[in-house]
């Protein structure tokens, strides 16, 4: 059994999906695994990762849309806003989505589908260095 884990720093321009697909098998290769699994995490709690659609950039366009509605910023309910108007609102997209991605490995290969991608989804206005941590257990 193999072991291997990695830290990718992805740098963001504010709010929205960032893929990390390369960079995730790029890992990967690097941990020599054939057979296995991969689990992405990422080190923030007011970003997450997801898999999704990485065919249409529409698609990515409608999810962000789609939670600038669900969780508003400047509600007027929430408390916790020491670091402005975005810090709540980013904390609970976060808990919606998820800080963890696990994908299997195949002969050496992520195994995801034909049109899935694995993303960064920024959820700050300002633009930010995120600490992903890539680990790859396998033979």
């Amino acid at each position: 059994m193999l072991a291997f884990t990695e830290e990718l720093t992805v740098p963001t321009r504010g709010k929205g999906t960032y893929e990390i697909t390369d960079q995730v098998a790029a890992a990967v290769r690097r941990a020599g695994v054939r057979e296995g699994l991969a689990t992405v995490l990422v080190r923030h709690t007011s970003a997450s990762l997801i898999i999704y659609e990485n065919a249409d950039p529409s698609a990515r366009v409608d999810l962000e849309e789609f939670f600038r509605r669900l969780v508003p910023e400047d509600a007027p309910y929430f408390t916790h806003t020491a670091e402005g108007p975005d810090d709540m609102p980013s904390h609970l997209r976060m808990v919606l989505t998820r800080t963890s991605e696990s994908v299997p490995v195949r002969a050496g290969a992520l195994t995801l589908g034909t049109w899935q991608g694995i993303y960064l989804f920024e959820h700050r206005t300002a633009p930010h260095r995120r600490s992903l941590v890539v680990a790859v257990l396998g033979i």
